[in-house]
């Protein structure tokens, strides 16, 4: 039996708790989709965000994630394609300490204004395993292959 890691997720104080809490739209989706939860103030006007212009926008949640995992907040491919919408920190990494406020930087690319509604899809958050590493300083490093070739080194550019 697989056990899945289990998102605690509690409301800010002015979220609109009639806004979705994030979800699955498929039952093979990776990501769950998360929502624009806007201020009172911002709610009917929604949040435009003009070419090249970008925001943070509220989630009005907050998560406890369990140690050893992280959330993932990536873009969603349709608002992207269709409008330029993308996240600017992708992906965007919550580690499992955090308690503040969820906020997605989303940045308009595209050549006219975008206005994100109260409750719009704005995000896709995936949950991942964490490995913490250790660092070690060494004399020399192992030889490969590729030794020191970079970005295009191992094929046409």
């Amino acid at each position: 039996m697989t056990t899945h890691p289990v998102l605690k997720f509690t409301w800010d104080t002015d979220a609109d708790r009639d806004v979705a809490l994030p979800g699955y739209e498929t039952a093979g989706a990776a990501g769950a989709d998360i929502r624009a939860n806007l201020a009172p103030a911002d709610r009917a006007a929604g949040l435009t965000l003009q070419p090249m212009q970008r925001g943070l926008v509220p989630t009005g949640l907050r998560v406890e994630i369990p140690g050893g995992f992280e959330m993932q907040l990536r873009p969603r491919s349709g608002l992207a394609l269709k409008h330029g919408l993308t996240l600017l920190n992708t992906p965007g990494t919550i580690d499992s300490d955090y308690r503040g406020p969820l906020g997605v930087i989303v940045i308009n690319l595209g050549e006219t204004a975008y206005t994100i509604r109260h409750g719009d899809r704005i995000a896709q958050l995936i949950v991942a395993p964490v490995v913490q590493a250790g660092v070690e300083l060494v004399e020399t490093l192992g030889d490969t292959v590729r030794g020191s070739g970079g970005f295009g080194s191992t094929g046409q550019a």
